[in-house]
């Protein structure tokens, strides 16, 4: 036992210092180039593209081997003049990223699972791709089509109803022990909120699905 947590505290410690800020850099907010929904008569679907600029500190952890986790998260709400906001409807979207040195290739596995606990450990993944840069990787995290909010029957065409998107770098899904020097580093925070107004026009064509899994 007191092996383990030695080396507990050494991988802290390792992670602590990539996160000390030795130098200014810090992660850009990501860029969206496309944010989008659209209403059809299955239900509400989102897309969206991001372009991500991880900090120097991010790079070097990932390859290092540590896995990050990004997730893409979506409410949709509807109007309620006389009380708060009703939730209709939630979708959670987990991407892990990890290096590979004895392939040197990206390891980029998606969860769909909301029931995240304080660790990625307890996810279950769906869907795995390997990528041969890391650019390449970063820009399938960045990226959701046609991927389904909520079914048709949950949206009430005579209501206002909106979505708040939200996509970030989360480092509580990290073992505790890398989590150590992190929080609060501003080269670690990479997290993005925006709002779209839900459409009450139906479109005829069904988009293309994607591999994600309904809101629950």
């Amino acid at each position: 036992m007191r092996h383990v947590w030695a080396l507990l505290l050494v991988c802290g410690g390792l992670l602590a210092g990539w996160a000390l800020p030795a130098s200014s850099a810090q992660a850009a907010e990501p860029e969206i180039r496309q944010a989008a929904l659209h209403r059809t008569a299955e239900g509400l679907f989102f897309s969206a593209r991001l372009t991500l600029n991880p900090s120097p500190a991010v790079e070097d952890a990932l390859l290092k081997g540590v896995p990050l986790y990004f997730v893409w998260e979506a409410e949709v709400l509807r109007d309620r003049w006389y009380w708060t906001d009703k939730r209709v409807a939630t979708a959670v979207r987990t991407w892990r990223l990890v290096y590979q040195p004895l392939t040197r290739r990206w390891r980029l596995s998606q969860s769909n699972d909301a029931a995240a606990s304080s660790s990625g450990a307890g996810l279950q993944y769906a869907l795995h791709q390997n990528f041969d840069s890391l650019a390449a990787a970063l820009a399938s995290v960045g990226r959701v089509s046609s991927w389904k909010l909520a079914d048709a029957s949950r949206l009430d065409p005579d209501s206002d109803e909106r979505v708040i998107w939200r996509f970030g770098l989360d480092l509580t899904l990290l073992p505790r022990p890398f989590q150590i020097g992190m929080a609060n580093q501003p080269e670690w925070l990479i997290e993005l909120q925006r709002r779209l107004d839900v459409p009450r026009q139906i479109e005829p064509a069904v988009p293309e699905a994607d591999a994600a899994a309904t809101a629950r």
